[in-house]
């Protein structure tokens, strides 16, 4: 009944509100009191009991001092007040704090407290920082405990060390009380109270648990000196292993009022082996249960102060020098063993660091004020709704700082979430993102922008130990982290990337800066390009290194493809060349590009089975919104087979769009690109379509970017590249010799271009036109790689045979990953298709 009584007491308690317009009529009195809860009366009484702690504090060294070098007050103190002393002692007082502070040093050193009063300053001045500064370390309540028991305790024991030296370090108190308990229990009783004081204390405030000590010092003996103790037996560790768990109960609380709602009793069902050792046999027939009091506390405080843990940031190591050359390596261990295709252009050199800009930055600087500022703003804005945390550190990045909290016990998630535009109102800052939880941390992560965001040049990225040192197949630079740390992703396990953004934050950027963190890294014989512009200026500047790094397909045409026809026919040439491929890796037995690649080094390989090596293909499309506009099918349909099957055979995609719509990036193209890289986007529901989830609206622009590979997102900024470094790069690279032309991929004939029989021109016919022709028909194969190993022919020359067979009518059209359908069954009637052919 007490209990009901309890409750529904609290329960009125908490929906009471008072009524804001009930005026009450001052008492009688009260308005002469008022300046008691004045706030400046406030802080004049904090800053008074500042300056007394300090004035105490240099009263109680210089009668320290005087005292040790025997010219005291003393001996005039001791018998007369400070008054008569200051009215007869023309020669005025030896303490430096005049005849006031002689006093008071006499009366706290001399016959209180001794040396212990020392201790009494600290509350004295804490107390007064709360006054006038709002902030105090520890509650005042809790201080004047702990300097009671410190006090006590610090002067009987000076009075313990000092009494036979009639010293008075201990003062009156120490002095006397040690004599009285020296008389009371002797010289050893006052050594063992002083240790149970000591011991009551460490209880009081640390609730130390002597039990586990002393078990752990039973463990740490020896072995052979274990059998003094008693053996414990298994179902007796088993009840040790039940009552432990049960002290450790974990405590619920009630955040309305505050109390600690304990088990009240636990019913165990023991096993009978156990109940056997444990339970006399008149009491087996009931269960056992534990009753446990119900432990009430205060509901925790909301504490406004924290102390700042500020994470210093990772500096990457920078290693002036050129990226070393891969293939001399090669040359110099393996010569007669492996191939090399980097021979093809012995003298390429890798360009060298000194090309891109050094721009003049200032390294991060912590500004206290400022994270002080944004970290008080914080936790006052949880406090305002009632969302106590015990801890805060802050993590700061070249644009954006990170506090990381952990919440007080009790304290759900979504709460906290919920205050993202509470949170930015009071910080007055745009950009504030939530994380709750971090990932992998017990944490809840709120990321400010820094007032001064600093640049992250793309020289000090290729230039880091890290990029240097890097492994990766395909290695691109995004950046670095909130933490400072450079972030490096490997293109080839992507495997193809998708980058959405509005305009003018900094996607363009964003490309050349995977484009050169590649051509910095691998050599011309490994990797190729091939560049889709359809606002035909984004990526003109690569045009200089067409007979490096470009693919195209074949004629005289411009590699960097800007024409929407050109696009789709240059991906469905991707598209054949990815199925060639496949051939390839089916005849080598190999599963990847890596696998087969290291098998052709090792010249297990030949080109005269029509093996070759096969360099990575990078595809990047700069506008994929254009494309989707004026081709739609046509450009969605290779672009998805690319991006399911490309991957294992070294084709990689790179989409770009500013306009992140679901008609842009459809679910097919979305299903094949995990990776995703999204710059500041102008809705939620842009970022959703991106990144499947909030955060790119959020952003500050300006290379500031959210990377998510499907498990998490990861807040970097990008690395700046202006257009001069790119222009540098490729004149350097263009400068050198390369091969004759760019790689020519295989050529792709649409059905509007597509010719029949009647199209066929004897006289332009290939030399090996009927070779391959009565091959195809022989084996009723009509394959280009075929073609290529049986004839010991280049993959281009096959292509254009099997061109030239459809065009007679010998093969059918192109179907994709299938072979072509070979229309003539045997090789009599080749011969008699082959005469008609030729005689029209």
């Amino acid at each position: 009944m007490a209990k009901q009584k309890s409750n529904s007491f609290r329960n009125s308690s908490d929906d009471f509100q008072p009524d804001e317009k009930v005026s009450k009529k001052p008492a009688k009195g009260e308005g002469r009191l008022a300046w008691l809860k004045d706030e400046r009366t406030t802080k004049i009484t904090g800053a008074f009991f500042i300056l007394f702690s300090l004035f105490l504090f240099l009263s109680f060294t210089s009668h320290i001092i005087n005292l040790w070098g025997f010219e005291t007050d003393q001996d005039l103190l001791q018998s007369n007040s400070w008054k008569w002393y200051k009215t007869n002692n023309p020669k005025g007082a030896a303490n430096m704090m005049g005849y006031i502070g002689a006093w008071f040093g006499h009366l706290f050193i001399h016959k209180w407290f001794g040396i212990a009063s020392f201790i009494l300053l600290f509350s004295i001045f804490t107390f007064g920082t709360k006054l006038l500064f709002k902030w105090q370390m520890y509650p005042i309540l809790k201080i004047l405990r702990y300097t009671f028991f410190i006090v006590v305790w610090t002067s009987l024991l000076m009075g313990f060390i000092f009494h036979k030296h009639n010293l008075f370090m201990g003062g009156g108190f120490g002095y006397f009380g040690f004599m009285w308990m020296k008389g009371l229990v002797g010289y050893t009783g006052t050594v063992l109270f002083l240790v149970l004081y000591v011991m009551m204390f460490m209880i009081v405030v640390y609730n130390v648990d002597f039990r586990f000590r002393l078990k752990s010092l039973v463990q740490d003996l020896p072995p052979e000196d274990n059998s003094m103790y008693p053996a414990f037996t298994e179902h007796e560790l088993e009840a040790e292993k039940i009552m432990n768990s049960l002290r450790e109960q974990e405590i619920r609380v009630n955040e309305k009022t505050g109390e600690h709602q304990g088990i009240k009793s636990v019913n165990l069902d023991i096993p009978p082996e156990l109940l056997n050792d444990l339970v006399p046999e008149d009491e087996k027939a009931a269960p056992i249960t534990f009753d446990i009091p119900t432990v009430r506390a205060k509901k925790p405080e909301l504490a406004s102060t924290f102390e700042l843990k500020i994470e210093t940031p990772v500096m990457e190591e920078v290693i002036e020098a050129p990226i070393p050359h891969v293939a001399e390596t090669i040359r110099q261990t393996n010569l007669d063993e492996l191939y090399d295709p980097k021979l093809d252009l012995p003298g390429y050199q890798m360009p060298t660091i000194d090309l891109l800009q050094e721009y003049e930055f200032t390294k991060t600087e912590i500004d206290r004020s400022e994270l002080e500022s944004s970290k008080n703003l914080i936790i006052e804005t949880l406090k305002n709704y009632n969302i106590g945390i015990s801890e805060i550190k802050a993590n700061i990045g070249p644009t954006v700082t990170l506090y990381e909290i952990v919440p007080a016990p009790g304290v759900k998630v979504s709460r906290i979430k919920n205050l993202e535009d509470d949170i930015a109102l009071s910080l007055a800052a745009l950009g504030i993102r939530i994380i709750a939880p971090i990932p992998g941390k017990g944490t809840i992560g709120i990321e400010v922008p820094n007032k001064k965001p600093e640049m992250v040049p793309m020289r000090q990225m290729i230039a880091s130990k890290k990029f240097q040192e890097c492994n990766f197949e395909l290695p691109v630079i995004l950046g670095k982290t909130i933490s400072n740390e450079l972030y490096i992703a490997d293109l080839s396990k992507m495997p193809h990337l998708l980058c959405a953004g509005a305009t003018g934050q900094g996607k363009s950027v964003g490309l050349n800066s995977l484009i050169i963190s590649l051509l910095y890294k691998k050599h011309p014989s490994e990797l190729k390009f091939v560049l889709v512009d359809p606002k035909k200026v984004e990526l003109t500047l690569y045009n200089k290194i067409e007979r490096h790094y470009l693919a195209k397909l074949p004629g005289d045409g411009d590699a960097i493809i800007t024409d929407t026809k050109l696009v789709t026919n240059t991906l469905n040439s991707l598209c054949m060349e990815m199925d060639e491929r496949y051939e390839l890796l089916k005849s080598a037995g190999k599963r990847n590009i890596i696998e087969y690649n290291t098998k052709f080094r090792e010249r297990k390989l030949l080109p005269t089975e029509g093996h070759r090596f096969l360099p990575y293909i990078v595809v990047v499309i700069d506008e994929v919104a254009d494309l989707m506009m004026t081709a739609g099918r046509e450009v969605e349909t290779p672009i998805a087979r690319l991006a399911q099957l490309a991957r294992a055979v070294g084709i990689h995609v790179i989409l770009a769009t500013q306009r992140p719509s679901v008609n842009i990036i459809t679910g097919t193209i979305k299903a094949n690109f995990p990776a995703r890289l999204a710059f500041r986007v102008t809705s939620k529901i842009d970022s959703r379509t991106i990144l499947d989830s909030n955060g790119a609206d959020q952003l500050i622009g300006k290379g500031d970017m959210l990377f998510s590979t499907g498990n998490d997102l990861i807040r970097i900024q990008c690395p700046f590249v202006d257009t001069p470094e790119v222009e540098k790069i490729t004149e350097f690279i263009g400068n050198q010799r390369g091969y004759p032309s760019a790689l020519i991929l295989p050529e792709f004939r649409g059905d509007d271009e597509a010719g029949g029989k009647d199209d066929f021109n004897p006289d332009e016919r290939d030399a090996l036109f009927e070779d391959a022709a009565r091959l195809v028909v022989m084996t009723q194969q009509g394959s280009t790689s075929l073609i290529q190993r049986k004839l010991k022919l280049g993959y281009n020359r096959a292509g254009r045979l099997v061109d030239q067979l459809e065009q007679a009518g010998v093969v059918g059209p192109f179907e994709g990953a299938k072979a072509r359908k070979v229309l003539i069954p045997d090789e009599v009637s080749l011969e008699q298709f082959l005469d008609s052919l030729y005689s029209k």
